[in-house]
């Protein structure tokens, strides 16, 4: 699957049940262990651990694979691996202390909240 096909879909799983502030950070140039952060957060526990289960549950059944996940147990903050793509689908509190996004961007240009990236395709 190619890396556009699968943001595209991870993002409209996180969007399904009610992801906010999907975030989506280019990482081609700042590593090769991966492609794309995409960032979400989720309301509780039971958010969390709901939207990384769904965004695996729809990667399978598009026939692709899912690495590993790791933070189920809490929920706090659950990382779903999907070998292009890494997945973190936190709590408001976890995000804003470890602040993901200003660790992986090194300008303002290198990520775009989602919904501003969709309103500049189309």
């Amino acid at each position: 699957m190619n890396i556009s096909t699968l943001e595209k879909l991870v993002v409209d799983a996180l969007e399904d049940i009610k992801g906010k502030d999907i975030e989506v950070i280019n990482t081609t140039r700042l590593t090769s262990m991966f492609d794309r952060i995409v960032i979400a957060s989720g309301d509780s526990n039971r958010q969390t651990k709901a939207l990384a289960r769904h965004v695996q549950d729809k990667v399978r059944e598009a026939g692709g694979e899912v690495i590993s996940i790791e933070g189920e147990q809490t929920g706090e903050w659950v990382l779903v691996d999907l070998g292009d793509i890494v997945v973190h689908v936190m709590q408001p509190a976890v995000r804003s202390y470890y602040n993901l996004e200003e660790i992986w961007s090194t300008t303002p240009a290198r990520h775009r909240p989602h919904a501003e990236l969709r309103a500049a395709a189309g």
